[in-house]
């Protein structure tokens, strides 16, 4: 006689989530450092994906030494799985070294195994942009709109035009941000650091025209000054737009633009902004300044852009490079 099936929902494996080594870990990326929600998920993520990875092998994460670990490195996208991204190897080569130096500085263990491990090699790939010409469409674009979602979206494309911020930053904008003269504000970004951002005399005026129908994305019934956020949504559990709600919105906007949407995203209006100002004469520690970047090897990267930018003029409008070689073997 077989043995009744069980009822109820099978039991899931056991997360590595529940492990109390990598509870305090995250706990501490969290209260000590500040690290962002999605730093913590991302690490999460990783240190489950390696402790999958050495349970198959009967080896402890909390363990587990130099070999195990440059061995998982070197599995990655082995077994028909797609490889990861350079970046993505680097996070997880990060997460693998923050991890194993906590258990360290907490007496769990006397060693550090991640310590030897090697970087990644990471090819050069320059950001993505938009032309300023592309920037203009798209704001007036929006802008023929109208009503309280046209100012909304203009007011959001001219603050991020103006100042970089990272989509997060922006979306999340309390309306304590604003200073006083209402002509910059204070972010705080990565590891709860705060720096103050100029706006230009077009994103001024596009939030003065947005503030008075602010109240219009408030949740019914809910007064206005119960709201904190600059860019308020009755849609969203957060109280506010969602990065991913405004990366749609800006795609949409792309198409009813005459611009491919694949090019457009939060993050490539942050590219475009860094780039125009260099391109415009911006100093790079300047723009470093107003990115929020702690180090300015992170904003070097924009000086590659304009270069390849320039070298493409050169090839395309140079009489001397478009010149054809002359045939001297005859």
């Amino acid at each position: 006689m077989s043995e009744p099936k069980r009822r109820g929902r099978p039991c899931k494996p056991r997360s590595l989530a529940a492990s109390p080594h990598v509870d305090a870990f995250l706990d501490m990326l969290t209260a000590e450092r500040g690290a962002a929600v999605n730093t913590r998920l991302a690490y999460e993520r990783d240190l489950a994906d390696l402790g999958r990875w050495l349970a198959q092998r009967s080896q402890p994460l909390e363990t587990a030494g130099t070999e195990d670990l440059r061995a998982y490195l070197a599995f990655q996208g082995q077994g028909g799985q797609e490889p990861p991204a350079p970046r993505t190897i680097a996070r997880r080569l990060s997460a693998m070294r923050q991890f194993y130096r906590f258990l360290v500085s907490e007496g769990r263990r006397a060693d550090d195994p991640a310590s030897a491990l090697d970087n990644p090699k990471q090819g050069r790939s320059l950001p993505k942009i938009l032309t300023e010409a592309e920037v203009s469409a798209m704001i007036a674009t929006a802008e023929a709109r109208g009503g309280p979602e046209g100012l909304r979206l203009v007011a959001l494309l001219e603050v991020l035009y103006a100042t970089g911020l990272r989509v997060s930053e922006l979306v999340g904008l309390p309306m304590t941000a604003i200073l006083r003269d209402g002509r910059g504000l204070i972010v705080r970004g990565k590891g709860g650091k705060e720096r103050m951002v100029p706006l230009s005399d077009p994103a001024v005026a596009a939030l003065a025209a947005y503030l008075p129908l602010r109240g219009h994305f408030v949740v019914p019934g809910r007064e206005l000054a119960q709201t904190p956020f600059l860019f308020p949504s009755r849609s969203s559990l957060d109280g506010h737009l969602t990065r991913q709600r405004f990366a749609q919105i800006l795609k949409a906007l792309a198409l009813e633009a005459n611009i491919d949407p694949e090019k457009v995203s939060p993050h490539v209006l942050r590219h475009a902004f860094a780039t125009h100002l260099l391109d415009h004469g911006a100093d790079l520690r300047s723009v470093q300044k107003m990115l929020g970047h702690a180090d300015i090897a992170t904003t070097q990267i924009y000086t590659h852009v304009v270069t390849e930018r320039l070298k493409k003029v050169m090839h395309d409008h140079h009489p001397l490079a478009r010149r054809k070689t002359v045939d001297t073997s005859s």
